[in-house]
């Protein structure tokens, strides 16, 4: 109730400006329905005419300038972040201390490359946009499997969209005719429908489909063995001819 009559209409309601942070727990990581879902999907709906912003970020330094965005900002307004806790032990989610010196919050973080070496964007004929913990799994897979001709886009900022960070990254792959939206959370949860209906229009006609979880009536499933399998073949698709 608290975030459906103020945080996320207070302005459009009640004239008052908010700058409010929510942290909320989120990211499927094998530990059942009730240990994965912040339900981004909830906040997504209530998303309009900014009214907040809503952020799902994968490194520390994009964490830290993004709190530190919001600290500053002449404008007040709320903002939710979802933050999976296996982050903070993974060893591939890190950041240089100049990331945190220098620089600001990045709403969308380009490809980082295959084994230290970028990518060549000409020979890119995939590119997956995904938000959140998810970016490590693929990454892992990809360099695994020595793939070079997917890219793999995170949108660290899923509200307001930032269409034309987006546009500008996917302007780097000109061959890229297949865009797909990747995601852990089942098909009616998470980003995906949000997406499905606000990206395609900043796509320059290119189709846009999803990978990820069937539809459920669960966050996820309660078993951590499932959970793995499930994860497992999700990636592989995101990555399948």
């Amino acid at each position: 109730m608290v975030i459906d009559e103020f945080i996320s209409s207070g302005e459009a309601k009640w004239g008052q400006r908010s700058g409010v942070v929510l942290l909320l727990p989120h990211g499927l990581e094998g530990q059942g329905p009730d240990h994965s879902s912040g339900r981004i999907e909830r906040f997504l709906q209530l998303s309009a005419e900014n009214n907040m912003t809503v952020a799902n970020c994968t490194t520390p330094a994009n964490y830290f300038h993004l709190l530190r965005r919001q600290a500053l900002s002449d404008v007040h307004r709320p903002l939710v972040v979802f933050t999976p806790k296996s982050l903070l032990r993974a060893k591939a989610a890190v950041s240089a201390v100049d990331d945190f010196t220098e620089g600001g919050f990045s709403p969308v973080l380009g490809d980082p490359g295959v084994g230290g070496e970028p990518l060549d964007d000409g020979a890119v004929r995939r590119v997956l946009l995904c938000s959140g913990k998810v970016f490590y799994d693929l990454a892992a897979y990809r360099e695994a499997e020595g793939i070079a001709d997917v890219a793999v886009v995170r949108v660290e900022q899923l509200y307001p969209l930032p269409a034309e960070q987006i546009r500008a990254v996917l302007d780097r792959y000109p061959n890229a005719s297949d865009l797909v939206w990747v995601q852990e959370e089942p098909a009616n949860m998470g980003a995906w429908q949000f997406m499905a209906v606000n990206l395609p229009e900043q796509l320059g006609g290119r189709p846009l489909r999803r990978v990820g979880r069937k539809a459920s009536a669960s966050p996820a499933v309660g078993s951590a063995k499932v959970h793995d399998a499930e994860q497992r073949a999700l990636v592989a698709e995101a990555f399948s001819r």
